[in-house]
């Protein structure tokens, strides 16, 4: 199987977050690249550099504003008397129309949704290399490929067209989408990582040309807590075109495999010509952020079950973090899309 991977995505390396009010290692690390590099190996994949295409097709989702933000704050925020680091918001708007200010602090602010995405002096060239990671494995998949695995680092799918937010800055698999349908192709995203795709989500909440999926963590009591509930459809022209499946926390292999085969009809019914996989392997049953009780070799059911529908799939790494099975976790996984 073809793969996807930049150098450069290693240069972004936050050093904390915060959680119930505590300061917390970060655990979106450069390190998770060479572990998941090493199990997509493992299971036979190839890795080649991806092409440089340019801002357009990130401009085609997130907001000039928003990416001249990205690639401007933390130079503007290291020159702050006495500034961390890293720039993390102190302060939120109540709304998005809200004015915007001219300050490095109140655009952290604005563009920032939580604690948990952190800017540090290579966020933005790590994240410009994720996304085009994503836009070359489309191009692969365009080109033939029945599947290909971009290993997108930092992740994407909690970065809306203006905000980042749960490690997400740029939104690799809608990015990839976009450009799937750009090509005359009718794209579905299906997010199988334990917390919902909420940037996703609200990236494509009003299309219909684009369906988007996500199975994932009840968010009642589990982040993003306030998008991904089984009542939220899409709005206006995209009014049933967003199909949210929240599982109770500890949820196993028989019920990940039930609610998977729910999210796959309706990719059927859509009609889809490609599907965006958002992989996150933070499903599993010893990810430190501990929602469902997924095993290794259930992240090859739930591949088998993905690309038995015959359908070209771009796999795009999401969440999965540092612990001793996440690389065996994506060999099963991808050793399973190739026995499909």
């Amino acid at each position: 199987m073809k793969a996807v991977l930049d150098d450069r995505q290693r240069v972004h390396d936050p050093k904390m977050f915060m959680a119930n009010g505590t300061r917390l290692p970060n655990p979106e690390q450069p390190e998770r690249i060479e572990v998941l590099r090493a199990g997509a190996e493992a299971a036979g994949c190839k890795f080649e550099a991806p092409t440089d295409h340019g801002i357009g097709p990130i401009a085609a989702l997130h907001s000039p504003e928003y990416l001249v933000f990205l690639e401007t704050i933390h130079e503007r925020w290291s020159r702050i008397e006495g500034a961390s680091d890293e720039v993390i918001p102190n302060i939120h708007p109540d709304r998005r129309t809200a004015s915007y200010p001219r300050s490095a602090v109140g655009q952290a602010g604005f563009h920032q949704a939580d604690t948990s995405c952190p800017i540090s002096a290579g966020t933005w060239e790590a994240a410009y290399w994720s996304a085009q990671t994503a836009l070359s494995g489309a191009d692969a998949v365009m080109a033939g490929d029945r599947a290909v695995y971009a290993l997108s680092r930092p992740p994407g799918h909690h970065a809306f067209g203006d905000l980042a937010g749960g490690f997400c800055f740029l939104n690799n698999s809608a990015i990839a989408a976009e450009a799937f349908l750009k090509a005359g192709l009718r794209p579905a995203i299906l997010d199988v990582d334990v917390h919902h795709g909420n940037g996703t989500q609200g990236i494509f909440y009003h299309r219909r040309d684009v369906l988007t999926v996500s199975i994932h963590a009840d968010p009642i009591r589990f982040y993003p807590f306030f998008w991904g509930h089984a009542d939220e459809r899409g709005i206006g022209e995209g009014l049933g075109y967003n199909l949210n499946i929240p599982l109770p926390r500890g949820t196993d292999n028989a019920g990940y495999l039930d609610a998977l085969g729910i999210a796959l009809r309706r990719i059927q019914m859509f009609g889809a010509d490609v599907i965006v996989l958002a992989l996150g392997l933070d499903a599993h049953e010893n990810d430190p952020f501990q929602g469902f009780k997924v095993t290794t070799d259930g992240f090859a059911r739930i591949a088998e079950a993905i690309l038995n529908l015959g359908t070209p799939t771009l796999i795009v790494q999401e969440g999965g973090y540092l612990q001793r099975d996440l690389g065996a976790n994506l060999t099963s996984f991808l050793s399973g899309c190739q026995r499909a």
